[in-house]
């Protein structure tokens, strides 16, 4: 099982992991899309990579734009390894 990453692990996520912040305990982060079916597009990418891994994101869609939070459950709420990968994953599906 997944161990919560210490506080020096979380500081350095943010060379590893750019494009998110951490935010009340969560690896956030907000992306627009080019168009809706874009944004669904990357949605449904994001559930076969997040079910290929048997993690799964918090996903709120608005539009062209998603809100995404990570966090692992089983680990208190808090982030793991698990979610650095699924976020490397999601980036490399939203660009």
């Amino acid at each position: 099982m997944p161990e919560p990453l210490e506080a020096d692990e979380l500081s350095a996520l943010g060379e590893r992991l750019p494009a998110w912040q951490i935010g009340d305990g969560r690896l956030v982060r907000d992306v627009e899309a080019p168009t809706f079916p874009a944004a669904i597009e990357w949605v449904v990418m994001i559930a076969q990579a997040a079910e290929a891994m048997d993690h799964h994101p918090d996903i709120d869609i608005r539009w062209r734009r998603l809100h995404l939070e990570l966090s692992t459950h089983f680990a208190g709420g808090r982030i793991t390894d698990l979610d650095v990968t699924l976020a490397e994953r999601i980036d490399a599906i939203v660009g």
